[in-house]
């Protein structure tokens, strides 16, 4: 220990306070980041949600009325003649009956 040491104590501190001080600005700086990155993500969430139904929109658009009425007329069509498969084998005039209403769609 010196006499400067004595004399003048926080010039020997310091170097202990530099080295306190940058390891709380390290462990600080990602804090700092992630807060201001959820700062952003909460201003900007409905033009980023928008932005994610726009894409959702291009990848897979929305079907019109007409096609959901083709595609559920087709699926009950299907799940008809599936019935008359079923049946054919114990009551061939009532599978018949039902592929006669499945061909008319």
């Amino acid at each position: 220990m010196t006499f400067l040491n004595i004399a003048f104590p926080a010039a020997s501190a310091l170097p202990v306070s530099q080295i306190a001080i940058s390891a709380f600005a390290g462990a600080a700086r990602p804090l700092l980041g992630l807060g201001i990155l959820a700062t952003m993500l909460i201003v900007f969430k409905p033009m980023l949600l928008g932005m994610f139904r726009a894409a959702l929109l291009v990848i897979s658009p929305k079907q019109s009325r007409e096609e959901k009425t083709a595609t559920r007329n087709l699926r009950t069509m299907l799940t008809i003649r599936r019935i008359a498969n079923d049946l054919d084998g114990t009551s061939p005039n009532m599978a018949a009956e039902l592929r006669a209403l499945a061909a008319r769609g």
